[in-house]
């Protein structure tokens, strides 16, 4: 197994820009997004979560270990419109307009087709998809009058392989990546871009949760370097795609993995 490289410093991708990114308290792709985005320079950040107190203490790590000063935070289900509503009309008069959202939230789990309840389907596919649908939904009126924006998912790359105990979450990410590219063409037209990022497995507090350790450590062996990805790893590529180097990507999933091609 090959160790992770060293952490990348920022090199300004983001300057002048205001970000918005939902589920990003705690330790998770979230919060690497959104410190990435600070350390690339972005001019003021928001970030959402349902948890008061962890979302409150993200805030002010962000501040103090990026120097960030205009960082904000609300609270946030994106399965619950008003909210989404809420959270959107909030980033705008908070950043002065939105010039990125990440497309974060999303719920997984364990489950056998044969199992899985009427409710731990639609949970799963009403956070994951629907909640990203939401926030597209919410965000891409303001984007698309002021002409410019992007857009990025978060998908994985589930929604391309198969796995058991998966269909779930497998299901509402292969919809993600159809909503990114259907969606992507309609923005076109407005000068708006949107992306998604597919990750393997990056490891986090929240996935060992949710997963056992011998499957992490099954999966995470399979892969090309043997290991999982960092979490700061995908929010790079995450930043890349937010960021005018990727002025001519619209409608793509970028697979932040080996694919084992």
């Amino acid at each position: 197994m090959r160790q992770a490289p060293p952490y990348v410093p920022g090199h300004q991708l983001l300057a002048g820009k205001s970000v918005l990114i939902t589920a990003a308290a705690g330790a998770g792709i979230g919060f690497a997004a959104a410190k990435r985005c600070a350390e690339e320079g972005c001019r003021a950040l928001m970030i959402s979560d349902i948890h008061p107190r962890r979302l409150e203490e993200a805030v002010e790590r962000l501040k103090a270990e990026t120097g960030l000063a205009a960082v904000y935070g609300q609270l946030c289900n994106v399965a619950v419109e008003s909210e989404v509503q809420a959270l959107v009309a909030a980033a705008e008069q908070a950043l002065g307009g939105v010039d990125v959202l990440i497309n974060n939230a999303g719920l997984g789990g364990q489950k056998l087709v044969v199992e899985m309840s009427d409710e731990e389907w639609s949970r799963v596919l009403d956070i994951t998809l629907t909640g990203t649908f939401r926030m597209t939904r919410a965000m891409l009126p303001h984007m698309q009058q002021r002409g410019r924006g992007v857009i990025v998912n978060n998908a994985s790359v589930l929604g391309w392989r198969a796995q058991k105990e998966q269909a779930h979450y497998a299901a509402a990410k292969a919809g993600v990546m159809a909503l990114t590219r259907c969606s992507a063409l309609e923005a076109a037209e407005f000068g708006v871009r949107i992306n998604a990022v597919s990750p393997s497995i990056a490891l986090h507090d929240f996935l060992k949760k949710a997963s056992s350790e011998e499957l992490l450590a099954s999966l995470a062996s399979r892969e090309a370097f043997g290991r999982a990805a960092e979490v700061w790893e995908v929010a790079n590529v995450m930043v890349f795609l937010a960021s005018d180097y990727a002025s001519y990507m619209t409608g793509e999933v970028l697979s932040v993995s080996s694919q084992q091609a």
